[in-house]
């Protein structure tokens, strides 16, 4: 009897002695990659500006101005300023000319806007389409679409382009600030010219 028990305990031995180890591998940790974070433009209060520039005598010589106020509704959150500004609608009183000459502003206050027949106010939409940048402008009760070439620099995005007011049926105000100041808009040649010619350019700042 006490050789069986012997046995039985040597086979059981020599059974564990031969079983394989189990290897337990290490959980592996799941890692997640980081979503960058998505930075809306937003623009900068009261940076809206609103720049022009016409011309005078045979010779084209330029007399530049800007809006001192500038109203800029209907913008959207965007990571550009194209997203931010699709659609946006712009108005201009045009009492706010400015000209750094307070004889020359109230001139074309009386001698040019009076004569339009909206003349409190130009207004219009900004657009890109298809790679362009318009202006779609509202002045003298007209409307019409303009191009204008747009850049984003150094967080200012900036448009320039080129209006024509007998485009807008404005010749008669052209006319009438022309005959206001005759003398001051003769050349050398002593003819008296105002051009219809503007160029335009408006700009605003984002964060």
């Amino acid at each position: 009897m006490k050789k069986i028990a012997i046995f039985a305990f040597a086979i059981t031995l020599l059974a564990t002695s031969c079983k394989k180890e189990e290897k337990t591998e290490a959980p592996v940790e799941e890692t997640t990659e980081a979503t960058p974070e998505v930075v809306s433009l937003k623009i900068v209060s009261d940076s809206t500006k609103v720049n022009w520039t016409a011309y005078k005598t045979t010779d084209k010589v330029a007399v530049g101005g800007s809006f001192t106020a500038i109203s800029l509704k209907d913008t959207k959150e965007g990571e550009t300023p194209e997203a931010v500004l699709e659609g946006a609608s712009f108005s201009i009183p045009v009492s706010s000319v400015f000209t750094n000459n307070p004889e020359r502003d109230e001139k074309l206050k009386q001698f040019f806007f009076s004569v339009l027949k909206d003349t409190e106010l130009i207004g219009g939409v900004i657009n890109f389409k298809e790679g362009k940048t318009v202006l779609t402008l509202t002045l003298n009760g007209v409307t019409q679409s303009v191009d204008v070439t747009s850049k984003f620099e150094n967080k200012k995005f900036t448009v320039d382009g080129v209006i024509n007011l007998e485009d807008f049926g404005a010749q008669a105000a052209v006319e009438s600030i022309n005959k206001a100041c005759y003398d001051l808009h003769k050349g050398a040649d002593g003819v008296s010219k105002t051009w219809s010619e503007v160029a335009i350019s408006g700009s605003v700042l984002f964060e």
